[in-house]
């Protein structure tokens, strides 16, 4: 049947037990954040040094199966910081997909070198790896043992996947394809915290992964990130550089290098500890908000529910639908949703239009402009009282 999108925002309300208005996506909070950050700030430990950091640390690094997590002030701090100890270097080009935030290109950015845009698969909405080894083969040479865009004559060092809304990338041939063209992998998992791939958490397959605790993910620190690593050596150098490089001294400032101020405050992981022990709940809300809403769209036509790949559990951090352009004007539908008090939001402006990153070397993106005309999010907060059950 067709849409009446005024009708399906006071269902998408109902849904969340909301009469008024339903944000995107908002943290949920109990009172054990309140007990934990009242303990840092009653400790007098709030700022990089702490023992919610050592624990948010520790137990991320148990939660998704890594050696290692670093925590860092945000996701693009943890994206930097990864790129760099991975060996980008200024004038090195980096792949990453064209439908991302624009905080993965920005990473590359601080280091002065090139983000280099390829396409998305429909299966995953992330990076398509068969696409872009054809790509590869084409563009690019071998010299020296590593890949040099016969273009530009740059380097390509490093590609970024990026978890679109929680749902993993097709990894096991990224993997393949970086092995074979000798490139740094590094997960943008910003989106994926609580998402497995193949039954193996996702931001551990490459060199390095990236997750942000922003307001709006799935647990949040306030703002925060965390790099994930399954290398003591990069954890280390890590850890060391976040710090503004000091060098441990009972008293003296001492720094080896230029570093960098990106710690993580105690008070902000006190917050993530307490968030973390939620995180069975919100993602079993999240599944069944995933039920909900496939049983609300079926029925319509030209609309899906975007749903995991076969090979991924996904966390369903964004809850995604897909329009027909036969049927369904994104904007309308954004405009209808909203106007009724179900908030929605249409997927990023693919970043190779956007001003700073105009220039950028792209590949055919057929998939991206095609997705960038037809996804719209909804609310996709944790369902009301599910987090106290």
């Amino acid at each position: 049947m067709s849409a009446d999108w005024k009708d399906i925002a006071q269902k998408i309300k109902k849904i969340h037990k909301n009469k008024d208005f339903v944000p995107l996506h908002e943290p949920s909070f109990t009172e054990t954040e309140v007990e934990y950050v009242t303990d840092c700030i009653r400790s007098g430990w709030v700022s990089s040094v702490g023992k919610y950091v050592d624990q948010f640390e520790r137990d991320l690094a148990d939660y998704t199966g890594v050696k290692r997590a670093v925590a860092v002030v945000n996701g693009t701090a943890a994206l930097h910081i990864s790129l760099k100890i991975a060996g980008v270097q200024a004038g090195d080009e980096v792949i990453m997909p064209a439908l991302t935030f624009i905080a993965t290109a920005n990473a590359v950015s601080y280091l002065n070198a090139v983000p280099h845009f390829a396409d998305v698969s429909e299966t995953t909405l992330g990076l398509d790896p068969i696409k872009l080894e054809t790509y590869l083969t084409e563009i690019g040479t071998m010299k020296n043992g590593v890949l040099v865009n016969k273009q530009t004559d740059r380097i390509i060092r490093a590609v970024v996947p990026m978890h679109t809304f929680g749902h993993p990338v097709d990894l096991d041939p990224l993997v393949e394809l970086c092995a074979r063209f000798n490139l740094a992998l590094v997960e943008d998992a910003a989106e994926s915290l609580g998402s497995f791939y193949k039954g193996k958490h996702t931001g551990g397959f490459g060199i390095a992964g990236a997750l942000s605790f922003n307001g709006n993910k799935i647990i949040t620190t306030g703002g925060g990130g965390v790099i994930l690593t399954n290398d003591d050596q990069f954890a280390d150098y890590a850890k060391h550089i976040t710090t503004t490089a000091k060098i441990p001294h009972p008293w003296e400032y001492r720094h080896d290098e230029v570093g960098y101020n990106y710690r993580m405050p105690n008070i902000n992981a006190a917050l993530g500890c307490a968030q973390l022990e939620k995180m069975d709940l919100f993602l079993n809300s999240k599944r069944k908000t995933t039920v909900k809403y496939a049983e609300l769209l079926e029925q319509l036509d030209g609309v899906k529910l975007f749903q995991e790949p076969s090979f991924a559990r996904s966390n369903y951090w964004l809850q995604t639908m897909v329009l027909d352009e036969k049927f369904h004007n994104r904007n309308y539908v954004l405009e209808q949703l909203n106007e009724k008090g179900a908030m929605a939001r249409p997927i990023w402006t693919p970043i190779n239009r956007l001003e700073p990153y105009k220039d950028c070397q792209a590949m055919d993106l057929t998939i991206t402009n095609n997705f960038n005309e037809r996804i719209v999010n909804i609310p996709s907060t944790p369902l009301k009282g599910d987090p106290h059950e």
